[in-house]
């Protein structure tokens, strides 16, 4: 296709199409269905299974999530450990003592620790998850280090002891662990119950196989409720930074996004692509918002598929689009929005009776200069995608 030259030293796409401008309507909610509610179940087991397919950003917001539980369940237990002392030295016989004082002294030295860890770990996931394992691993490495430390015979002598992997199993539950990660917790916490019962000697007996058939309930529970819990704060992300029709980024998750950017050293280049699709409110008023809604989501499909995973896409407003190439030049960045009219030219989705609808977009292409802010690139774009409109619509505008 030939380039011609457009005002401000910019390169041009043309493509069949019509004068004009029209108005951009608001985002509509799209139905809920039974297919839809099927579909969140099946992705939220995928992202529930591990942190791997989470963002960045939602990975900062569930570590803030998760600290707040770290930093609330850590002061409650460096609280009860003193108390429980006063109760060992009323219950327990004096030789039992010099085994678990010591060993009360390690806990409540690690649990201040890792409060002291998860308090200067804002914005900082991978300390937060460490911080949240040492909050279940240090009562647990407690319990075995004493049974191991404790001479043949004694260990029955620990009264209230036998409930510390029930106490933490259950524990599991109050943070927005992953099934992979509670699941690992949960089977280290079943191994030292094993242990326990190993050294009290009810190993393989039918009280033995009571308490492990409680645990192993109280472990079911806590997936369960692992896999509601982060699966809903999922949720409540997506609806707060994603378009709910497009499933693209909303603007103020753009907006987010784009700061976290500005706040390294080196900004990479980037450029914006403000896109608009031709005649949409045409293609409402004819065939109804149901199939406006097919149109604006085939659209935003092509957008996925034309950029690559570190590019930002969101859906501006109505029937506009933004996407922030990130280290594309100006020469990439035409072509990049040139594949995407053409598929968008090539496209179609079927109305209500069965009939192909077809439809455009224009495109205004602007880039990242030294010093400027999104809204001043973002004004560039909208410009040149204004001359796209007057130009002949179908067709790409841009310049540095």
């Amino acid at each position: 296709m030939s380039q011609n030259p457009a005002p401000n030293t910019s390169a041009s796409f043309p493509g069949p199409g019509q004068r004009g401008d029209e108005r951009r309507r608001p985002a509509k909610s799209r139905p809920v269905t039974f297919a839809g509610i099927r579909a969140i179940g099946v992705s939220s087991i995928h992202d529930t299974l591990s942190s791997r397919s989470h963002s960045k950003d939602f990975a900062h917001a569930r570590s803030d999530y998760l600290r707040s539980r770290v930093l609330i369940v850590g002061i409650i237990f460096a609280l009860l450990t003193p108390l429980w002392v006063a109760i060992d030295a009323a219950v327990l016989p004096s030789t039992t003592l010099t085994y678990t004082v010591p060993g009360r002294i390690f806990l409540m030295t690690g649990l201040l620790a890792t409060l002291v860890l998860a308090t200067y770990s804002r914005a900082r996931p991978l300390r937060v998850r460490i911080s949240a394992g040492l909050l279940i691993a240090l009562p647990a490495a407690f319990y075995a280090l004493v049974l191991i430390a404790l001479p043949p015979g004694q260990a029955g002598d620990l009264v209230g002891y036998g409930f510390i992997p029930f106490l933490l199993v259950a524990t599991l539950s109050i943070f927005p662990f992953t099934l992979a990660e509670s699941a690992l917790a949960g089977l280290a916490l079943t191994a030292l119950h094993i242990l326990s019962q190993y050294v009290t000697g009810i190993w393989m007996t039918p009280g033995g196989w009571e308490q492990m058939w409680l645990l192993s309930a109280l472990f079911v529970v806590s997936l369960a409720a692992n896999y509601f819990h982060l699966g809903l704060l999922l949720r409540l992300y997506r609806q707060a930074t994603h378009d709910s029709l497009t499933g693209l980024l909303n603007r103020g998750a753009l907006s987010h996004a784009l700061q976290q950017i500005d706040g390294v050293d080196a900004r990479p280049p980037m450029s914006l692509l403000m896109i608009d699709l031709d005649h949409f409110k045409k293609i409402n008023d004819k065939h109804g918002h149901s199939v406006g809604d097919h149109v604006l989501q085939k659209f935003a499909s092509i957008l996925r598929e034309a950029v690559r995973n570190a590019d930002l896409v969101a859906r501006y407003g109505g029937e506009e689009f933004v996407a922030i190439l990130i280290g594309a030049t100006s020469e990439e960045s035409l072509v990049v929005a040139e594949r995407i009219r053409v598929q968008t030219q090539n496209a179609t989705v079927l109305d209500n009776d069965g009939t192909p609808v077809s439809f455009t977009t224009s495109i205004g292409v602007a880039c990242f200069q030294d010093g400027e802010t999104f809204d001043d690139v973002a004004k560039r774009a909208d410009d040149y995608l204004y001359d796209a409109k007057m130009l002949r619509r179908n067709c790409v505008v841009g310049g540095n």
